[in-house]
């Protein structure tokens, strides 16, 4: 059963602030959800404006369609991934924009729907994908992924000091029965940690789960040349901002903004530049935006947003 898509969109005025909307400019939500922050881009714009919303949800699609239909034939809705913005663009015959947000990470939608099987909280078939026609799905990480590459994962992208621990429970459990559920997978992670840790603050298959849905997507595989691209589809003094979950996407936008904004990479000892390289961005705030108390007291999901941008020189 179908439900409707709300979401609460995160650091929504501060990161539409720092684009500094042009009334007529050409923007672009490469993570359109629900169309929240679309929605207020578009409400700045004029006729002879253009905004794109790119998802790799359909229901995010279908929702985001919706509440921008009042918006007219100024809005572009595609079904696609955000690393595949300069396609994208090409094919509506777009060659520069204005703007751009990224809000990275998973929706509440897609959390709070059971069945796409994204949450430790509620029992569904492993799925976790956000585009459903990708073959890659949280059941084939879990069954068929190595030992040796379900630790790395584990580790790498849940930062989990468990990670071997997990992975020898999950190949073990598995050697018996295909784990087929949220749940089972949840027990069979739980089973893998101390009891001391197992009952603290955070759900102990978290990290885990974070881990897990990062591989299906491949969320940080192309998060850096993404930026990059989008920042070669900006026009001179048009701004990127993109809101990060955890840290690490932001070591991956803050890296990338860094090596955008400095231009030059020869080596530190070299006395003077000699690859020729210049900044292309300048940073917009050097310390990342976060979410004031009122935000955090209505939205939990707030707590690790940090928003960062760039302006294209």
């Amino acid at each position: 059963m179908s439900r409707e898509f709300k979401h609460i969109s995160v650091l929504l005025d501060e990161s539409v602030e720092l684009l500094e909307v042009k009334a007529q400019g050409t923007y672009v939500d490469g993570t359109l959800g629900g169309g929240g922050h679309a929605s207020l881009v578009c409400s700045k714009l004029t006729d002879g404006a253009t905004f794109v919303g790119i998802d790799r949800d359909m229901t995010a699609i279908e929702a985001a369609s919706k509440r921008l239909a009042e918006f007219g034939d100024m809005v572009n809705i595609v079904h696609s991934n955000f690393a595949h913005v300069k396609r994208v663009l090409a094919d509506l015959g777009i060659k520069g924009i204005d703007g751009a947000i990224l809000d990275l990470g998973v929706s509440s939608p897609q959390l709070d729907t059971a069945e796409r099987g994204f949450s430790y909280n509620m029992d569904a078939r492993l799925d976790m994908r956000m585009n459903r026609d990708d073959r890659l799905s949280a059941y084939e990480v879990v069954n068929e992924y190595s030992e040796a590459e379900l630790t790395k994962i584990i580790f790498e992208y849940g930062e989990d000091k468990f990670a071997r621990q997990i992975a020898r429970a999950i190949v073990v459990a598995r050697a018996e029965k295909p784990i087929e559920t949220t749940f089972q997978l949840s027990e069979t992670i739980k089973s893998a940690i101390p009891a001391k840790i197992r009952f603290a603050d955070k759900h102990p298959a978290k990290r885990t789960f974070q881990a897990i849905r990062i591989e299906v997507n491949n969320e940080l595989g192309i998060l850096e040349q993404a930026i990059c691209d989008f920042v070669d589809v900006l026009n001179p003094g048009g701004v990127l901002s993109v809101i990060t979950f955890h840290s690490l996407e932001d070591r991956i936008v803050k890296q990338a903004f860094a090596k955008l904004a400095s231009g030059c990479e020869c080596p530190k000892n070299f006395p003077v530049c000699v690859c020729g390289k210049k900044p292309v961005v300048k940073i917009v705030n050097k310390k990342p935006i976060v979410s004031n108390s009122g935000e955090l007291e209505m939205n939990i999901r707030a707590h690790s947003a940090k928003l960062r941008a760039v302006k294209k020189i």
